[in-house]
């Protein structure tokens, strides 16, 4: 006979579980039972992690090494600053050699065991400064609590391994060859098969992504209604956005899990903050509380400080010395990864879509030069090239030149001026295309304010460019004074948004069950946050305070549909995905053709003769070349004149073929799926996956068909972000053209200034899975003479003597 139970599980959701007559049976299942619930229920956002840093094995070295080197750099520093006798190992004092038999006169030579004080003095030296005493057992209790924290890292990823092991079947020697796609879908196949949650039978793909985002969709949230104070206004340097590390923290320690927070725990908020009565007294409260944090931020200053020049020091200094062209080079600051993200977007999606941006970023930033610095930096280049000449030419000759003073020290100053200086002076090829370069970024970061359309040639662009696309020497720079910011952010700004922040939470907080409380924008829910702008309107009840900005909601809800094709979304959505497709297929009539986008333009053909392309690299590449070469007036294969056409055109040809094309193909490879109906198959570019799975093992054939899937998503939510911002400038603006991105341009340039390579992508209109697992976004150096593999990546050299498109 069998009984049900329902057992009590963290968050207060009860689990089924099904008991037989078998009592150790019994006992055996309702412990997986209950470790399958508290797992899942309660640890999400470790179960995302684990499989990101590669399981068990890796995180806990990590973990142990972090603690290894926080213990090195204390202990390091100790011994610098007190156990070394500076004056011997700079030769200012004499040390005496001389022992029975040795002549006086004889020199020797410092050894390092001369410059080193004995153990016995050392010690007496750290027992006398009071300072290094009470610095070292600040050192000790963090370091203490570290310890404490990844031992508990520890007991936790063990059960981890466990149910990956054990419920999810998957092996840790196994878990690399998975993308977190497949290990999503078993997620959701073990809660079909087990309920662990009789609260919600059936687990969707946005369950998880709430439970593993829930916080991060707030922090984006709040950054897309301005609510953060992370934009300055400071005399002489004007608007500054400061976001870093320590301020992100305090802002999330404050909001979300610190004492005093709002959250109650994980996963609720309190419910005192839900009501709308006691407004005024919990901002008061929640002032008081950023007001001790700001205090505690203050008391801690310095050694917070002393903690960053150290890393800083120990972690930059070697890279400097080596390359220090590396400071001139750019990443994407914090608050560009805030402002860029989508809702529901996870970290490896985050860091793979920025990643395939970085190139045009780049190309777009050094597209800008000041003739002035160009003047200053040729000529400082010149005068310490010259000088370095000489320096070295002497030590070829005499090698003896490098024992004199600060010889050494002159060299290397001297390198690294001559290579900053060269950083600051363009190439002198450049073709001046500011407003393709932008096209192709938005193509890939997906986000753009309304004000730089047309305005790609201007220093305010690029200067709001520049706050998401930040220098690293500006990024090294901002966490190290941050400790000194951040308590007067505190204090003064975000005290100052505490009814704001109240307001925020009561009204973009809602409940879901399974799943807790949640931000309302994470829903994406057209009809209450969309945008009448962004092709909500008729669909949307949003008040302007509702809506999200720059189109969040809606470009939101596309990049999650396209992600995750299995996901059947809420009425109001479908509505809206339904309401976009046909206004592509009307779009497309006008459109050209696909043939004619993939085969006819001779930017295409180009292409095609390149092996190294793949056919998402081709599809989005001719989307963006077809509106310049129809702007230029150039002929096509047959020799007829291609017809003008804009992005917004090209582009929905394209998607309108994609998803013709897949209900033509039901049943078939979905890798052919995706490809537009004019196009063979078998073609070079667009072979089936039936001719790589042929020729692979079943492991790598499912790797290498999940990359081709991926591939094809992100090409296609580049393209629907393309569109969707070419209706949204029509909307907003009417009598602008949605053409005014595209003019004419050389065919010799076209292969520096109009593609970009889609390095990672995606998979079909919304119904190919995407199972990639993209790790961390990387920087990538430019190379010199490599046009072919330049086709793709949206790449400009460096300004000099500058054309314009």
């Amino acid at each position: 006979m069998i009984a049900t139970f329902v057992i009590s599980c963290p968050e207060h959701y009860p689990c089924l579980i099904n008991a037989q007559s078998d009592f150790e049976y019994n006992v055996m299942f309702n412990v997986f039972q209950s470790m399958l619930c508290q797992i899942f229920l309660n640890q999400p956002v470790h179960i995302y992690h684990f499989h990101q840093k590669n399981g068990f094995a890796c995180m806990m070295l990590s973990e142990f090494f972090e603690l290894v080197q926080f213990l090195f750099v204390v202990t390091f520093t100790t011994f610098l600053v007190n156990c070394v006798e500076y004056d011997v190992l700079f030769a200012n004092r004499a040390v005496n050699h001389t022992g029975p038999g040795q002549n006086p006169l004889d020199r020797n030579k410092v050894t390092l065991p001369d410059a080193i004080l004995p153990s016995q003095q050392c010690t007496e030296r750290i027992q006398e400064n009071s300072w290094i005493i009470f610095l070292l057992i600040m050192a000790a209790i963090f370091w203490i609590y570290r310890l404490v924290k990844v031992f508990c890292n520890v007991l936790s990823y063990w059960e981890i391994r466990q149910f990956y092991i054990k419920a999810l079947k998957i092996r840790m020697d196994e878990l690399c060859n998975f993308t977190w796609q497949e290990v999503q879908d078993r997620l959701i196949s073990l809660q079909r098969e087990q309920q662990m949650c009789i609260h919600k039978k059936e687990l969707t793909e946005l369950d998880i992504y709430h439970r593993i985002l829930r916080f991060k969709n707030y922090m984006v949230a709040m950054i897309n209604k301005s609510l953060l104070p992370v934009q300055l206004q400071l005399p002489l340097l004007g608007n500054v956005v400061f976001l870093t590390q320590g301020l992100k923290y305090n802002f999330e320690l404050i909001l979300f899990w610190g004492p005093g927070s709002l959250f109650q725990n994980k996963w609720n908020l309190h419910p005192k903050y839900k009501r709308n009565g006691n407004r005024l007294e919990l901002a008061q409260q929640l002032s008081r509380v950023i007001l001790l944090m700001g205090l505690a931020n203050l008391l801690l200053c310095p050694f917070i400080l002393v903690w960053q020049v150290l890393y800083a020091f120990f972690s930059y200094t070697e890279i400097i010395r080596r390359e220090p062209g590396n400071l001139g080079a750019r990443r994407w600051s914090l608050y560009g990864r805030l402002y860029l993200r989508h809702f529901n977007e996870l970290d490896h999606e985050l860091h793979g879509r920025l990643g395939r941006g970085y190139k045009p970023t780049t190309k777009y930033m050094n597209s800008f030069t000041s003739p002035l610095l160009t003047v200053l930096a040729k000529n400082i280049a010149f005068f310490s090239g010259s000088v370095l000449a000489v320096l070295i030419a002497l030590t070829v000759y005499d090698e003896d030149v490098l024992t004199v003073q600060h010889i050494l020290t002159a060299i290397t100053v001297l390198g690294v001026v001559i290579t900053i200086a060269r950083s600051f002076i363009p190439d002198e090829h450049m073709v001046w295309c500011p407003e393709q370069l932008l096209q192709c970024m938005l193509a890939h970061i997906h986000y753009m304010p309304d004000h730089w359309r047309g305005s790609a040639n201007k220093s305010e662009t690029r200067d709001e460019v520049a706050q998401l696309f930040q220098y690293k020497a500006v990024f090294i720079l901002e966490e190290l004074l941050s400790p000194i910011v951040t308590p007067f952010i505190l204090i003064f700004h975000l005290r100052n948004k505490s009814l704001e922040i109240i307001d925020f939470f009561r009204n973009f907080t809602v409940e879901v069950v399974g799943v807790g409380d949640i931000c309302s924008f994470a829903q994406m829910d057209i009809r209450r946050h969309g945008n009448p702008t962004w092709m909500s309107e008729g669909q949307t009840e949003a008040s302007v305070y509702q809506q999200a900005e720059n189109g969040k909601t809606e470009l939101s809800l596309m990049h999650f549909t396209i992600k995750n094709p299995h996901w059947q979304p809420p009425q109001e959505s479908s509505v809206f995905i339904s309401h976009l497709k046909e206004k592509v297929q009307h779009d497309a009539q006008g459109g050209p053709s696909p043939q004619l986008l993939l085969s006819e333009a001779p930017l295409c053909t180009s292409l095609q003769s390149n092996e190294s392309a793949t056919g998402p690299d081709n599809l989005l590449a001719s989307v963006l070349a077809h509106p310049i070469l129809t702007a230029s007036g150039l002929q096509g294969r047959d020799h007829h004149f291609i017809p003008p056409s804009t992005a917004a055109s090209a582009a929905a040809s394209v998607l309108a073929s994609l998803s013709t094309s897949q209900l033509a193909h039901t049943g078939r490879s979905r890798a052919q799926g995706l490809l537009p109906s004019s196009v063979h198959p078998e073609s070079t570019m667009y072979r089936s996956d039936r001719t790589i799975i042929d020729s692979m093992s079943n492991s790598d054939s499912r790797i290498r068909s999940n990359a081709l899937h991926s591939e094809f998503a992100s090409a296609e939510m580049s393209l629907h972000a393309i569109y969707m911002h070419e209706l949204h400038q029509q909307s907003s603006h009417p009598q602008r053209t949605s053409g005014q991105w595209q003019s004419a341009v050389p065919m010799r340039d076209l292969h520096t200034n109009t593609g970009f390579q889609a390095h990672g992508g995606l998979g079909s209109s919304m119904s190919m899975p995407t199972t990639v697992h993209l790790g961390g976004w990387q920087e990538e150096e430019e190379e010199e003479n490599e046009d072919d593999q330049e086709i793709n990546s949206g790449s400009t050299p460096k300004q000099g003597t500058r054309s314009s498109c």
